[in-house]
């Protein structure tokens, strides 16, 4: 069974999602009615715990048309059970290098005997507390995985990252990449930019989904053209900071 995460980025029209880094239910609301296609809930980079990544599944539950991918801060077992069992349905893990990396990743979010996840659906948002009486057999069907990839080091064994059984997507992490390549604060980078375009294709090769962000348009424009399928094109907090600024410079310098 393919999750219809899974499915949408593997359509032929690529998906275009925001971040949302604010922490707030009432702003992931705002986002989810605004026509994107998917929502990215971020604990690597954003002040969210299992209680307000719970707020905002239970927010955007009322809006069944957007797609919701939770990313914990690591490829921790722990937090990505605490996330599946609060009812995230697609877990997207960061700094991922290699192969065994992945495998792990996958095993954090599937039940014995094929992973590791702990059980205690009785407790669990998800299996609704048990009032799904056959969560347990299809709670790992149910989950979809993609990995981030955002190092040298993971490019390095890209193809073999792609091809770990049960990874349902790729996504290229392009801050901590032209970091990585020691072009630290410069994701747009024309080295960054092709090694990015490189990874896409690599991934789409290998029968993977990829994806990439980038606030850029004419940059989004060409990694969709390089093969990306789902696409972070903005932040809720990068909209509200800029749109402020915006907002401050055109009253303050009309009134000079």
């Amino acid at each position: 069974m393919t999750t219809r995460w899974a499915q949408r980025i593997a359509g032929e029209r690529p998906r275009f999602g925001m971040w949302i880094a604010s922490g707030s239910g009432y702003v992931a609301e705002i986002c989810a009615g605004s026509g994107i296609d998917w929502v990215l809930l971020d604990q690597e980079h954003a002040p969210n715990d299992t209680r307000s990544i719970l707020e905002q599944l239970q927010v955007l539950s009322g809006y069944p048309d957007v797609d919701v991918v939770v990313r914990p801060p690591a490829a921790d077992p722990v937090v990505i059970k605490q996330l599946l069992d609060i009812g995230a349905h697609n877990i997207i893990v960061p700094m991922i290098d290699s192969p065994e990396e992945a495998v792990a990743a996958v095993a954090a979010t599937r039940y014995p005997p094929t992973g590791i996840r702990g059980v205690g659906s009785a407790l669990a948002r998800a299996s609704r507390w048990n009032r799904i009486s056959d969560y347990l057999a299809t709670a790992d069907a149910s989950v979809s995985l993609t990995v981030q990839v955002e190092t040298v080091a993971g490019l390095d064994r890209l193809g073999e990252i792609t091809d770990a059984d049960g990874v349902d997507a790729v996504f290229i992490g392009p801050a901590d990449l032209a970091a990585s390549m020691g072009k630290l604060g410069q994701p747009e980078h024309p080295d960054v930019v092709s090694a990015i375009e490189n990874a896409l294709a690599t991934i789409v090769a290998h029968g993977k989904s990829a994806g990439v962000n980038a606030f850029n348009e004419t940059i989004a424009r060409r990694y969709v053209a390089a093969g990306a399928s789902f696409v972070l094109v903005g932040a809720d907090v990068a909209l509200l900071a800029r749109g402020a600024e915006q907002l401050a410079y055109r009253y303050r310098n009309s009134f000079q």
